[in-house]
């Protein structure tokens, strides 16, 4: 950074101290005018944000712009750089159903995906929906989802032209490409067809952004005249409506961080009253996969923290009919599940890397997918076909671009598919994937993914760049990313802290990073830095922390608890000002969030907690 950079003095906000009492304890906050009281109404329409507020952000951004101006020259070789390796007009493979296969493309200097179909076996292609086409001329606009009817003729598509993530769906005849008549508005951008392919099921936001309702919209009809599905009267839980393969049973799916509940009606019979499975019960989880005339429960009931699966009759599908067909392994952690006509699979994480794993349903013959790599990212894709032995998945490392193979469950034969492209060249040979391990202050094993050039000397000299999450469960995958590269390939080792309050070692490794254990986090990520530099992958001068959003509130910790590890510490979005957040239930994540953090307004030790 240029000295005159070091001159340039940072915006300081006015402070309007707020006084707030809770549970006997006063707290001042200097900052509270920060919150637009009008959120609601600046959220879909930006304009409406007061002065004093706009002009604090306007403020930050300006010095932001000064204090990056020597650095613009630099910003434009990586810019240039990172989308050379960018194939702008990609395309996916398609993926069949019944007499068609159905993709997503993208063109050079496009915006916005145009989705395709071709006839089963291939042939001539027919744009179904062009975003860009769509989006022409808009200020803002988003094209959320394209889902075809099972019939083949109507497609509903989202999207989003203001920028409020208030989602229309619109209805295109596919024989004429036109748009019918229908306009379903403040949605979540999708919906479910039923059987017949006369309607569609789909979810409602709240003026806070809730998805609170399902309603079922016949084509041809007012929305005004939706029939009213479920109503979810609780604002601590997420609400989702989808179908099946085999197009027999919508799925309402309603959960939080930790509970889960599902009803379900036959996608054949709209009018039909959803029937419960089991209802919801803290702390228990269950997701359902429709096998023919059984269901498949991927559950943690019952003490199975690391989940099994169970199996019960679909027309009776209820807890006390559960049959336990794949057991919990502590440890192993199930993290989906999928069935088809003749076989199970699920996807699991064992030691922090994740396989899949298959059974015929016929013989209970198991077999799992094999890799080689110290480190990797996989990911299963779903099928439109539940009559098929063949399922899709993806693969990549750090060093390897992504795969994308198609797998056929009897023979075992692994056909490649595409391999992602990187047009200004790759060769991962230049490159190592480590995964290494941190012990952290109470003895636990931390595992770190690296990514480093084959001709980075590792004596302490390199400068590292050290991500970390830690929340919600989520676990970050060692995948390939072509951004990083520019970071690599000057010289930097790249390194990914698989701490607690992700799920990288199983549940118990989330349930240790939560809450009165938030702390594991953080210390987790201050061993994984301590570890590097013991090892001489860099030094603590030369160390880079990042995270951003629930990551960003671990940089809030660290600078605090171990300044001396990092030289510089990157806090993306951070969410830093948790106490408040969890306090204002009027905001649509809040209520959902209190099972991560705790709830402060009712409760004086997560108060504590959380102020501490």
């Amino acid at each position: 950074m240029s000295q005159s950079s070091l001159q340039i003095q940072p915006p300081h906000a006015t402070k309007h101290p707020v006084n707030d009492t809770r549970h006997g304890i006063t707290r001042t906050d200097d900052y509270a005018w920060l919150r637009a009281d009008n959120w609601q109404d600046v959220f879909k329409d930006p304009s409406v944000l007061s002065s004093e507020i706009r002009a604090h952000l306007e403020a930050e951004n300006a010095y932001q712009a000064a204090l990056m101006k020597d650095t613009e020259a630099l910003q434009k070789s990586l810019f240039a750089e990172m989308r050379a390796r960018i194939k702008e007009d990609d395309s996916s493979v398609p993926s069949k159903d019944g007499p068609y296969a159905y993709g997503v493309s993208y063109r050079t200097g496009g915006e916005q995906p145009y989705f395709i179909r071709t006839p089963r076996d291939g042939g001539t292609e027919t744009i179904l929906l062009d975003g860009d086409v769509e989006g022409k001329d808009k200020a803002y606009f988003r094209l959320a989802s394209a889902d075809h009817a099972p019939d083949h003729k109507l497609l509903i598509w989202g999207y989003d032209d203001k920028g409020s993530e208030f989602y229309k769906l619109k209805v295109r005849d596919l024989s004429s490409m036109k748009d019918l008549e229908d306009i379903v508005t403040d949605t979540n951008g999708g919906g479910a067809w039923d059987a017949q392919s006369e309607g569609f099921f789909y979810t409602r936001l709240d003026e806070n952004h809730r998805p609170s309702k399902v309603f079922y919209h016949r084509i041809g009809t007012a929305q005004s005249d939706d029939r009213l599905i479920y109503e979810e009267k609780d604002h601590g839980f997420f609400l989702g409506v989808g179908g099946s393969a085999l197009d027999d049973y919508i799925f309402i799916d309603i959960h939080d961080h930790e509970t889960s509940e599902c009803w379900l009606l036959p996608a054949s019979d709209p009018a039909a009253k959803p029937q419960l499975v089991m209802k919801r019960k803290t702390g228990t989880e269950y997701d359902i996969a429709p096998g023919g005339d059984v269901f498949y429960i991927l559950t943690n009931a019952d003490g199975a923290k690391d989940f099994k699966i169970c199996q019960a009759p679909a027309s009776a599908p209820q807890p006390e009919n559960w049959v336990e067909v794949v057991a919990e392994k502590p440890g192993r952690l199930i993290l989906s599940h999928s069935a088809y006509k003749h076989h199970l699979v699920w996807m699991e994480r064992d030691n922090g890397l994740p396989r899949i794993v298959i059974r015929d349903r016929e013989t209970g013959e198991e077999h799992a997918i094999a890799f080689d790599e110290e480190a990797y990212s996989l990911g299963l894709h779903g099928s439109a076909e539940y009559d098929t032995d063949v399922i899709r998945f993806s693969y990549s490392s750090m060093t390897t671009p992504e795969q994308l193979f198609d797998y056929n469950m009897r023979t075992r034969e692994r056909k490649l598919l595409k391999t992602q492209e990187v047009p200004s060249g790759h060769n991962a040979q230049d490159y190592v994937t480590r995964r290494v391990f941190a012990r952290a202050s109470d003895g636990e094993l931390v595992p770190v993914s690296l990514l480093y050039h084959k001709d980075t000397r590792l004596d302490g000299s390199a400068p590292c760049l050290l991500y970390g999450y830690g929340s919600y469960g989520i676990t970050i995958p060692a995948s390939f990313s072509t951004s990083r590269l520019s970071l690599v390939d000057r010289g930097f080792v790249y390194a990914i802290a698989h701490i607690r309050g992700g799920k990288d070692k199983g549940f118990a490794w989330y349930e240790n990073g939560k809450r009165d254990k938030k702390v594991n986090t953080f210390t987790d990520f201050i061993a994984a830095a301590r570890h590097l530099v013991a090892e001489g992958f860099t030094s603590h001068d030369r160390i880079v922390a990042h995270g951003g959003s629930a990551g960003g509130m671990l940089m809030g910790a660290i600078a605090n608890m171990a300044p001396d590890a990092f030289g510089g510490i990157i806090a993306e979005v951070p969410f830093v000002d948790v106490l408040n957040t969890m306090l204002d239930d009027t905001l649509p994540l809040t209520p959902p969030e209190w099972p991560e953090w705790g709830n402060p307004i009712t409760s004086e030790t997560d108060y504590r907690i959380i102020a501490g």
